[in-house]
């Protein structure tokens, strides 16, 4: 009984710990936005012009924070558990899978989305189809972005990814890999169903704005509620439907 109110506590403690960290990561990573937003006029003057090396590091850069930032809240319940089953096989004196691993994975496939999405941002600069300011420019193209969105929504695909980013616990025991290779294989693998359940809505942020901080809040909230609210995927679909009446909406302004 003494040892496993011990074990407890030690957990509750590192339980605190862990979520203070993540706090501090995602705070970190929403005041760079900030800060961000606020020089968006400088940041708008030198895309007025051809991208250089330099300006593409910079908004792979931003793009990297911002996913850190939007996704690792809906992460933290999974985190959470994978730290919670690594501390107790330590404790028996099995092998574990180190936190920081899995949470290096699952931010390298976000990372690796992030070298995707600023390379669509310059395709779309170059195709005048987004502003300096990172706002599109194209009703059809916001409508085209919208309806795409609502549509994936409703997928298969969506809906399969959807379900193992709600269910954490039937991830770990289902999936389960020791030492600090597994960690990170296991951090992989969850962040490629993360990706596969939010990457069409991240396309969203060239509708109203990439670092508009309204907009890139609401979609962080989405995903948020549709990833770990009760019946979260009854609002992915109900917002999958607002999505493609805007996208219409907004298409048919065009005309």
């Amino acid at each position: 009984m003494v040892e496993t109110s011990a074990l407890e506590a030690v957990l509750k403690r590192d339980r605190i710990v862990l979520l203070a960290a993540l706090a501090g990561v995602t705070a970190l990573a929403w005041v760079y936005l900030v800060i961000s937003a606020v020089g968006m006029d400088a940041m708008s003057m030198a895309q007025a012009r051809p991208w250089t090396t330099l300006d593409f590091g910079l908004m792979f850069l931003m793009w990297a924070v911002m996913m850190v930032g939007m996704m690792v809240p809906s992460a933290t319940p999974m985190i959470l558990l994978f730290a919670a089953v690594s501390r107790k096989q330590r404790e028996r004196g099995q092998p574990f899978a180190p936190t920081a691993g899995f949470v290096a994975g699952y931010i390298a496939v976000w990372t690796g989305f992030s070298i995707f999405a600023t390379a669509l941002q310059w395709m779309l600069e170059q195709g005048a189809l987004l502003s300096p300011m990172m706002v599109s420019t194209s009703p059809v193209l916001g409508g085209v972005l919208l309806i795409g969105a609502g549509i994936y929504q409703w997928s298969p695909l969506k809906h399969a990814c959807l379900k193992r980013c709600r269910s954490p616990l039937d991830f770990i025991l289902r999936g389960w890999n020791q030492g600090s290779g597994g960690a990170v294989m296991m951090g992989l693998e969850h962040g490629a169903y993360c990706l596969g359940c939010c990457w069409v809505l991240m396309g969203l942020l060239f509708v109203a704005g990439v670092m508009n901080l309204l907009w890139v809040t609401a979609i962080a909230v989405f995903v948020l509620v549709e990833k770990l609210a009760p019946r979260g995927d009854l609002t992915g679909r109900l917002g999958g439907a607002l999505l493609i009446l805007a996208g219409g909406a907004l298409g048919a302004s065009a005309f």
